[in-house]
């Protein structure tokens, strides 16, 4: 059974790392159902386990938080919704490629549901939307902007962190880094795509697609 959890205000990050740390420890001890938690942060960055301290380019500019995600620096704040997955693998597979690709598919059959086509690049982890509305790159390519980013953190094959979607973030934020370490590339949003999607508009789609990506776990 996976709860569904719902913060209606900003949520702190290290209170956000506190009580995933203890959902998943009540998981581990067999206290706790799984569990999808939906939130906001205030503006701030993170830098995961395979960051580069040079693709921090204003260190002043919003808090800086070290993580044990994977991954490289990424801004999360207002208008991006966060699902943090706090999943048993050892229910659902271990396998953390196959539970990375999932959680692609979940944003991918999400944005589908907006008629949004979201897109795996190989690598790089997270989900992409090719921009056609936009010239084409010097290398006569179109643009690509990526609207959704990935982290996970397995502790006993269970699950930390999860993924953001863009809904409405100001994508100026992004400019105190580099996104995922991926300097060629852009970041987009929903809204910037000219969809009046709301963050509830979303909540409803992920838990819709939830269910036909993942499995209901087998014992």
């Amino acid at each position: 059974m996976v709860e569904w959890k719902h913060s209606r205000t900003l949520v702190p990050y290290p209170d956000a790392i506190a009580q995933m740390e203890t959902r998943v420890d009540a998981m581990i001890a067999g206290t706790a159902d799984e569990q999808i938690w939906l939130l906001e942060h205030p503006p701030l960055y993170t830098a995961g386990t395979s960051s580069n301290v040079n693709d921090l380019t204003d260190p002043d500019r919003f808090p800086v938080y070290t993580s044990k995600r994977g991954g490289q620096y990424t801004y999360h704040g207002p208008g991006q919704r966060i699902a943090y997955a706090m999943l048993d693998l050892n229910r659902r597979g271990r396998d953390v490629r196959k539970f990375v690709w999932a959680l692609e598919e979940w944003v991918i059959q999400t944005l589908a549901e907006f008629n949004v086509v979201g897109e795996r690049r190989e690598g790089r982890v997270g989900v992409w939307v090719v921009r056609r509305d936009k010239p084409l790159t010097a290398f006569g390519l179109p643009h690509e902007d990526k609207i959704a980013a990935i982290g996970v953190r397995l502790r006993k094959w269970h699950s930390f962190h999860g993924i953001c979607i863009n809904v409405e973030p100001d994508l100026c934020h992004y400019d105190g880094i580099v996104p995922c370490g991926i300097a060629e590339h852009g970041v987009t949003s929903l809204v910037d795509l000219g969809l009046p999607v709301t963050l509830n508009d979303l909540d409803i789609a992920l838990q819709h697609t939830f269910t036909k990506v993942f499995d209901a776990p087998k014992d």
